[in-house]
C-alpha cells in the first residue's frame, strides 16, 4: 500500500489539533492552491511524504465543503526525484478553458482546475503549471512546462488571479532574495509576459515569499483597495517569519502603493502564522474573501515536538479594511463556519473576576479544546486577562496590558520550549484606545489563536502543555477589573 492511501491514524495524538488541518503525518509547511470549485474547498500543502522533516517537497491535498471538516487525499503533485521539487504555488479554476487543457465531457462545461507551482531545479526556480479534469483528484504535468522562467535562482510562489478588467490572467511571484514582486500576464496560463516590478518597500535584509494580491472590500462602506501581501522570512516583530502587507492599486499591469514603507503593517503579531493563500473562486454570493497560513515558523519548525506529524494550518479567517485614526489597516475574523463546532459550557456578564472563577470551579469549565469570546475592563488593574492551559507546572497568559495599551500572548511558561531557543516570549500589538477590550480566542491542543477588539489584531502561536493541563483562571494585577461578558464553548473535533 502507497504511503498517499495508506490507513490514516486516529487523530487523537498528544497536541494533535482537533480543529486544525494537520495532515495524516510527515512534516507540512505552506498552504498552497486553495481554490473552490463545485462545492468543494480545495487546500494544498507543502509536504514530504517521506519524513517529518523538510524536504521532497510535494503538494498534499485536503479537500472540504465547509472550511472545517477535511478529507485527506492522495499527494496531487509530486516532487520529480533527482529533477526538482514542487514548490508553493496557487491554483485557478479555468472557466472557459482559456488553456486549452479543460477536456470535460460535458459539453456545456469548459472548465477544469489549473494548478501553477515552482518547480524548484537545482541552481533555478522555473514556473510550471498542471491539470485536472476530475475535480482534483488526478493531475497532469502541461507538456509544455516551464510556462515561466526568468533564469533565476530564486523566481516562485507564483499566485494567479483572473483579472476580469482585461480578460486576462495575473501572477505575482517573487524574486526571493532581491525582495522584489514580479507581475506578469497571460491570456491562457502557458504563455506569461512579465510588467512590472515592485519592493523592496524598506526591507534591505531577508527574503520576500509567497505573495497574494487581494482586492479588499473597506468595512462599511462601497469601496474597495488592493492589498498586497508579501510573507517576510526572516524580519517579522517577534523575529523569524510573518505575514507583512501594502495598501494601494493595481491597474492590471503594476501595483501601486499608498502607505508608506516605513513603519511595516504586520497580519499577525503572534509567532506562528507564515505563507498565507487566499480561497480563489469563492462565489459571488458569498462575496468573502478567505486566507489561511501555516502556523509555525521557520526558527523552529524542523523541531517541534510532535513525530507522526509536524506542521499545523490556522484556521481559516475572513478579509477586509478598516478605517482608523492613522489609516487603513487589514482586519481578521474567524470564518463564520466554525459555529457548527460549538457546544456552550458557560455564559457570564458583568461579572468580578472572583464570581468568574467560583463559577468556573462550579461549572468543570476546562479543556484542551474550545472557544471563548471575552469584553474585558480593566478598571484600575494594570493588567488583565486569562491563564489558559493552567496545570501544576504549566499556563499560558491572554489578556491586556494598560500601561502600554498592549493585548499579548504570553507562552514562556506554556509547556515543553525546550525544542528551540526561540520558542519561549511574550507576543504584544497596541491596541486602539477602549475602556473596554474585546478578545476572541481559540484554544487547540497545540494553539491559541486571539482576535482582539473585533479583529483589529491578531495573535497566533503554537503551545506544547504537558498533560493535564486544562484549567482556566481570570486575574488581574491592581484593582477594579470586571468582565462584562464572557461565553464559552466547547470546540467538537472535526476528525470524528
Amino acid at each position: 500500500m502507497s504511503p498517499s492511501v495508506a490507513k490514516e491514524p486516529s487523530y487523537d495524538q498528544p497536541w494533535r489539533p482537533q480543529y486544525h488541518f494537520t495532515p495524516p503525518q510527515n512534516f507540512m509547511n505552506d498552504p498552497n492552491g486553495t481554490v473552490f470549485y463545485k462545492g468543494e474547498y480545495h487546500l494544498f500543502y507543502q509536504y514530504n511524504p517521506e519524513g517529518n522533516v523538510w524536504g521532497h517537497m510535494s503538494w498534499g491535498h485536503g479537500i472540504s465543503s465547509d472550511l472545517v471538516h477535511w478529507q485527506n487525499l492522495p499527494v496531487a503533485l509530486h516532487e520529480v526525484r533527482g529533477e526538482y521539487m514542487a514548490y508553493s504555488g496557487s491554483a485557478v479554476v479555468d472557466w472557459n478553458n482559456t488553456s486549452g487543457l479543460c477536456k470535460n465531457p460535458d459539453p456545456s462545461d469548459r472548465s477544469c482546475l489549473v494548478a501553477i507551482y515552482t518547480a524548484a531545479y537545482k541552481d533555478r526556480q522555473k514556473q510550471h503549471i498542471a491539470f485536472s479534469n476530475d475535480r482534483g483528484r488526478t493531475w497532469t504535468n502541461y507538456s509544455g512546462n516551464p510556462v515561466a522562467d526568468l533564469d533565476a535562482p530564486d523566481f516562485r510562489d507564483p499566485n494567479v488571479f483572473w483579472y476580469e478588467p482585461q480578460r486576462k490572467w495575473v501572477m505575482v511571484a517573487v524574486l526571493a532574495d532581491a525582495r522584489t514582486l514580479v507581475v506578469l500576464d497571460s491570456p491562457n496560463l502557458k504563455q506569461w509576459t512579465k510588467r512590472s516590478t515592485f519592493g523592496p518597500a524598506g526591507d534591505t535584509t531577508g527574503q520576500w515569499e509567497c505573495p497574494d494580491l487581494v482586492e479588499l472590500p473597506i468595512e462599511g462602506t462601497n469601496q474597495t483597495r488592493w492589498v498586497l501581501i508579501i510573507n517576510r522570512n526572516p524580519g517579522a516583530p517577534t523575529g523569524g517569519t510573518g505575514v507583512r502587507y501594502l495598501i494601494g492599486r493595481f491597474d492590471g499591469a503594476k501595483f501601486s502603493s499608498e502607505v508608506p514603507d516605513a513603519p511595516a503593517l504586520w497580519a499577525d503579531w503572534g509567532k506562528d502564522f507564515y505563507a498565507t493563500n487566499t480561497w480563489k473562486d469563492i462565489s459571488p454570493t458569498d462575496g468573502r474573501r478567505v486566507w489561511i497560513g501555516w502556523f509555525s515558523n521557520w526558527q523552529y519548525a524542523n523541531a517541534e515536538p510532535t513525530r507522526l506529524w509536524r506542521g499545523a494550518q490556522s484556521i481559516p479567517r475572513t478579509l477586509m479594511l478598516r478605517r482608523y485614526a492613522d489609516g487603513l489597516r487589514l482586519v481578521q475574523r474567524p470564518i463564520r463556519e466554525l459555529e457548527s463546532l460549538r457546544q456552550e459550557r458557560l455564559r457570564l456578564a458583568n461579572v468580578s473576576l472572583a464570581e468568574v472563577n467560583q463559577k468556573i470551579r462550579e461549572t468543570g469549565a476546562k479543556g484542551e479544546v474550545y472557544e471563548f469570546e471575552a469584553e474585558l475592563r480593566p478598571g484600575q488593574a494594570d493588567e488583565i486577562g486569562l491563564r489558559l492551559r493552567k496545570g501544576k507546572d504549566a499556563q499560558t497568559l491572554v489578556g491586556f496590558d494598560v500601561a502600554h495599551g498592549e493585548v499579548f500572548v504570553d507562552r514562556t511558561l506554556s509547556g515543553d520550549i525546550s525544542f528551540s531557543k526561540d520558542f519561549a516570549g511574550r507576543h504584544s500589538a497596541k491596541l486602539e484606545k477602549n475602556a473596554t477590550v474585546k478578545l476572541h480566542v481559540f484554544v487547540d491542543r497545540s494553539s491559541i489563536e486571539v482576535f482582539a477588539n473585533d479583529g483589529e489584531r491578531v495573535l497566533s502561536d503554537r503551545i506544547y502543555p504537558p498533560p493535564g493541563s486544562d484549567g482556566i483562571e481570570v486575574y488581574a494585577k491592581g484593582s477594579g477589573g470586571r468582565i462584562v461578558l464572557l461565553t464559552m464553548w466547547e470546540l467538537h473535533s472535526v476528525w470524528k
